[in-house]
């Protein structure tokens, strides 16, 4: 590519996969967007992360994050990127955001391509996908003890964070759901999104755990916790 630009956009619109030109608010590019900016914001947690190796050293500092890999998510061996570092000086949960962040990447191909030209798009999501954020799920809240309360978002800069991935990440499932309703979209992206931010929300509160940093509670979850 020799220039960035191409102003082909400059009246409004965007390709999407298959050639398709559509308007740049398109309840497709909406949703993508959202989910761009959720990629973006997982970045930013990313490299939090990577600051918290003491220097000189190959040691992490404390997290909350050590028995991620148990749950089976950054052991599925789905999309790693290769870095320079060695394995004791990252955080198991930037694995864990790494293998989200390239799922993510795929599943805006997805979303990009009609449900007509869906079987001409290559790329696809792991068949295990849901288990495996699951599964880490499940292991990070045993670390972290049961939650039962909605929590006010803050405590440390890298909670917060995760808060903030969490909340984009909501608006990212309403706009595939909007989506969804006029061009459908496969099941597994649906309910991949929606556990995303049940695992942002769990990693935020490894993170208060961990730092010892006492969680500010609002109300419990009625809703969740009353059967």
């Amino acid at each position: 590519m020799k220039r960035i630009y191409t102003r082909t956009g400059d009246a409004g619109t965007t390709g999407i996969h298959g050639g398709t030109r559509v308007p740049k608010d398109d309840a497709r590019i909406e949703a993508n967007g959202d989910l761009d900016e959720l990629n973006c914001q997982i970045g930013i947690v990313r490299s939090m992360l990577r600051c918290r190796v003491k220097p000189g050293t190959n040691e992490v500092t404390k997290d909350g994050f050590e028995g991620v890999a148990a749950g089976g998510f950054s052991d599925s061996g789905h999309f790693f990127c290769p870095r320079d570092e060695k394995p004791e000086q990252r955080s198991p949960a930037d694995d864990v955001l790494s293998c989200v962040q390239n799922n993510l990447m795929t599943v805006m191909s997805i979303v990009a391509t009609p449900a007509a030209e869906r079987e001409k798009n290559p790329n696809q999501l792991p068949d295990n996908l849901i288990e495996d954020c699951e599964k880490t799920i499940d292991t990070l809240t045993l670390q972290a003890g049961e939650g039962h309360h909605f929590l006010l978002p803050g405590g440390t800069p890298l909670a917060a964070q995760l808060q903030m991935a969490r909340a984009i990440c909501r608006r990212a499932e309403r706009r595939l759901w909007t989506l969804h309703r006029q061009d459908p979209l496969p099941e597994t992206i649906l309910q991949y999104v929606n556990r995303l931010s049940d695992l942002f929300f769990v990693m935020a509160r490894c993170e208060l755990s961990a730092q010892d940093w006492p969680e500010e509670r609002w109300k419990a979850f009625a809703y969740k916790n009353q059967k």
